[in-house]
């Protein structure tokens, strides 16, 4: 690895103040922040298995992101004798990062391994995955999603199983000749889009038990899974199904594939549309209660939504101070120019707020399905943290991304930096499962409608006490709408969640003594910062916050 002193000699001129590889690097140890939340929110005992993921993300998987990512899936609608397929092809570098993820627990750790933190150790690892290849994740998030609905159904045991395995395995094949199985999703139609319960989509039951679909899906996401969790009419109303990519003796079910979308980031993943024509599909809780039964699935593809974001964020950070610790301007190294500072702390603010908060959240999902004493306030706390999560983190990333990209200049805005990559990656979040208003209603529902989610945020809210006044003031301001039953309005309801989002992270920065959080408080609650970023108030310790960041001598 050349330093930034090393001249590189060229006939015409030599080459100086260049930096020098971002890659190889261990993602674990660059990360104090994800090593603490680990140990505080319970999953101390995974340590060194994230320990090796996250130096396996750092070197290899890193170099397999850039693979996937310049080749692009491909729609095979037909084959060479006009009989249809519609097989989607990737690059064996996605196949790898499957391989990788999947082995190790990305997908199935939380349901392989009962032990508490299991759940925190998982999302440890989808965040390390995600900073290196956040195309996977889709697919990853969803059969990580799909497991606790496929359970409802004893007759779909060997689905859920095999859905929570560490084995990958890419070939068309019925489940019964496979070890594991990934699980896409159908929901969306064109007529409703968030609204699924304007889906057209008919499940007719057959005489065998199982039902036929006909209709279309908009957005039908990872085409190339083994089975599919669909929202249809049947008799009763909209009711959830699982419909299987191969029929149990090894034929194609009957839908069609009729395109991949085109879309702004998130290459190496396959998107698509799809149009069923008598599609065969099992079905999984009662008629007309669909959407009651995917609400778990839902809290946790949005608890994946917050990782993904937070882990866009640090990946961007570790970018953007790797460079300028090594490029000079002006007489000094970027890193040492006052400005340049603030920046890069007030980054390194943002992405550990954005950490803390998918962590404590995860701890609160890890709970709810243990049988620890608190587990029905914590259930109803991840039932409305991760609307609140999901709607503020999902919501700074892409702002996030181009200021970290600014950090490096034009060498931002190439492709082999991979700041591009992250950028047209980091609005996919806050659209996908529900964009920002959805989340945002969906918070004022639950506080209205499920006392004991008002109750459990509360309490979460004031651990911290009285250990800092710009939190406490906060905390005041939010007594009247969580405490005295005080209305929000519906066209407020984005402010409102953005303060209980901040106050929230405010609360876990204090109550783990992160030498983050007194600028954070400062700053985000007490009104000490300006609409940009890099512009934190005077009298912090800038250079301690971004040494902290990413540390090490380099």
């Amino acid at each position: 690895m050349e330093s930034e002193m090393e001249p590189i000699a060229f006939e015409t001129h030599e080459v100086l103040n260049q930096v020098p590889d971002f890659a190889p690097r261990d993602l674990w140890l660059d990360d104090p922040a994800l090593r603490e939340a680990v140990q505080r929110e319970g999953a101390a005992h995974f340590v060194g298995r994230l320990h090796d993921y996250g130096m396996l993300a750092g070197s290899h998987l890193y170099e397999l992101g850039f693979e996937a990512h310049r080749d692009r899936p491909r729609l095979r609608s037909h084959d060479r004798r006009g009989q249809r397929i519609d097989r989607v092809e990737f690059h064996p570098s996605y196949h790898a990062l499957m391989q990788a993820a999947i082995g190790n627990g990305v997908a199935g750790l939380s349901w392989e391994d009962a032990s508490p933190g299991a759940h925190v150790a998982r999302a440890a690892l989808s965040y390390l995955h995600h900073q290196v290849e956040p195309g996977t994740s889709c697919p990853l998030t969803m059969t990580h999603a799909a497991v606790p609905v496929l359970r409802r159904e004893p007759a779909l045991a060997e689905w859920a199983r095999k859905a929570a395995a560490p084995r990958y395995d890419p070939r068309e094949l019925p489940i019964g000749a496979k070890a594991g199985v990934t699980i896409g999703m159908g929901m969306t139609e064109k007529q409703g889009g968030s609204d699924v319960r304007a889906n057209q989509t008919v499940a007719t039951p057959r005489a065998d038990g199982e039902y036929g679909l006909v209709g279309h899906k908009w957005f039908f996401s990872a085409p190339m899974s083994d089975g599919f969790l669909v929202l249809a009419q049947a008799p009763g109303g909209l009711t959830c199904l699982l419909m299987p990519r191969r029929l149990p003796d090894g034929e194609r079910n009957a839908f069609r594939l009729l395109r991949l979308k085109d879309k702004l980031g998130d290459w190496s993943n396959a998107s698509s549309e799809v149009e069923f024509c008598g599609a065969r599909a099992w079905r999984i809780g009662d008629e007309g209660r669909g959407v009651q039964t995917i609400l778990e699935m839902v809290m946790l593809t949005r608890l994946d939504c917050m990782l993904g974001a937070a882990a866009e964020m640090r990946m961007a950070l570790a970018h953007a101070i790797h460079h300028c610790r090594h490029r000079a301007a002006f007489g000094k190294r970027l890193v040492e120019q006052p400005l340049m500072l603030n920046v890069l702390a007030d980054l390194a603010i943002e992405a550990e707020a954005a950490l803390a908060l998918a962590m404590r959240v995860a701890r609160a999902v890890d709970a709810s399905h243990g049988q620890a004493a608190d587990r029905e306030q914590e259930r109803a706390l991840a039932r409305v943290a991760t609307a609140i999560g999901k709607y503020w983190t999902c919501r700074r990333a892409p702002m996030f991304v181009n200021e970290a990209q600014e950090c490096l200049g034009g060498n931002g805005y190439v492709e082999e930096s991979m700041l591009p990559r992250l950028y047209r990656q980091a609005p996919l979040n806050s659209i996908w499962e529900g964009s920002g208003n959805i989340q945002c209603l969906d918070v004022l529902r639950a506080l209205d409608k499920e006392p004991e989610t008002r109750e459990a945020l509360w309490a979460e809210l004031q651990r911290a006490g009285d250990g800092h006044p710009d939190h406490a003031a906060a905390l005041e301001r939010l007594r009247a709408p969580l405490q005295d039953g005080a209305m929000v309005e519906e066209s407020g309801a984005r402010l409102f969640v953005e303060q209980l989002a901040l106050a929230m992270q405010g609360s876990i920065l204090l109550r783990a003594h992160s030498p983050a959080a007194d600028a954070f408080c400062r700053s985000r609650l007490g009104g000490a910062h300006g609409r940009a970023m890099g512009t934190l108030p005077s009298g912090l310790p800038l250079q301690e916050i971004v040494a902290r960041a990413l540390p090490g001598l380099e």
